[in-house]
């Protein structure tokens, strides 16, 4: 099946970097077999570590860290407790609660790519009751986004991605 992407995972870890590295002390790295956001250290910049070499993880990653504000970028994962597939109703509820604004930053940089956007719930077990109001939060926050303008990082990274996009 052909890749429906403009570019490969390693193309969105060197856009960001062009733009981060250096101005944020922050990088993209994929092939991880879990996402994980790790702080900066002495000389060390922060890394944003997606899973293995999925552009969609990449994507979801860098929009969680756009969003985190400074105290949370200072923390092992922004401070967030995960909790695995299992999760009960309010677990799944506090995961959807978190999820809605980097979800729906993550369809606006999908949306910039010209590729589809899926919400990720993480859990399917325990959809039915959450979802919907979810997919509402994710769909306010987008157009929140879309009529005011993106956070600035946000707003970089998704001018940036605009370049990728073949015409």
């Amino acid at each position: 099946m052909r890749d429906r992407w403009p570019c490969a995972a390693e193309a969105l870890c060197t856009l960001f970097d062009g733009l981060f590295l250096e101005a944020e002390r922050t990088q993209l790295r994929g092939g991880a077999s879990e996402p994980l956001f790790c702080p900066g250290f002495g000389a060390a910049p922060a890394v944003i570590y997606f899973r293995f070499d999925y552009q969609a993880s990449a994507l979801h990653e860098v929009a969680h860290w756009c969003l985190a504000g400074a105290r949370r970028r200072q923390r092992v994962d922004y401070g967030y407790w995960y909790v695995p597939e299992g999760r009960d109703a309010a677990q799944q509820a506090a995961f959807f609660a978190v999820e809605a604004a980097p979800q729906a930053l993550e369809s606006l940089f999908c949306e910039t790519l010209g590729v589809p956007f899926a919400p990720s719930v993480d859990n399917p077990g325990a959809l039915a009751p959450g979802m919907a109001p979810f997919l509402t939060a994710l769909d306010e926050h987008r157009q929140r986004w879309r009529a005011m303008g993106l956070p600035s990082r946000a707003a970089r990274f998704r001018d940036a991605l605009a370049a990728l996009r073949p015409s």
